[in-house]
């Protein structure tokens, strides 16, 4: 087709008012898609909030040991569970939250740029505790993985 053929083709194309009102359909249609998506992720992050909300009022009228938040994320783990909610109704706003970790920990950075004075006098044995933790999870972790391969049947596709 020469050029001067699909020049006109373009223009005719794009002249017709059913195409530009097509185009600005299919521009509203992903507007609102989006604006249902953003709905929906501040809902679950909102879900969130309240569990851990939840957990940490329930620490404090039980005077329990544990941190009000572990106790949130029990609940929405023992909620799962128990099929009472489901993984997708949280999987839009922990995929965000997940993508954006380490984002959190510069409040944590920031804490620690001002407790300087703790690392220069327990740096050592900071560094130490932290070593010895890390090497026994390693160790664990392996062990678990190592029982739990001997117990599982053999099905000779690699695994």
């Amino acid at each position: 087709m020469p050029l001067q053929d699909s020049v006109a083709l373009h223009r005719d194309v794009f002249s017709d008012s059913r195409v530009g009102e097509k185009i600005a359909g299919m521009a509203r249609s992903k507007v609102a898609d989006f604006a249902r998506q953003l709905a929906f992720a501040a809902l679950q992050i909102s879900a969130f909030w309240a569990l851990n909300s939840a957990g940490v009022w329930l620490v404090k009228r039980m005077v329990l040991p544990i941190p009000g938040n572990l106790v949130g994320m029990m609940t929405l783990y023992a909620l799962l569970a128990l099929g009472i909610v489901k993984l997708a109704w949280f999987e839009t706003a922990g995929s965000f939250l997940i993508r954006h970790l380490a984002f959190f920990f510069v409040p944590i950075t920031v804490g620690l740029m001002n407790a300087g004075y703790l690392l220069a006098a327990r740096g050592l044995a900071i560094l130490l505790i932290l070593a010895v933790s890390a090497a026994v999870g390693i160790l664990l972790a392996g062990w678990v993985s190592q029982v739990l391969l001997r117990k599982s049947p053999r099905t000779g596709d690699g695994m």
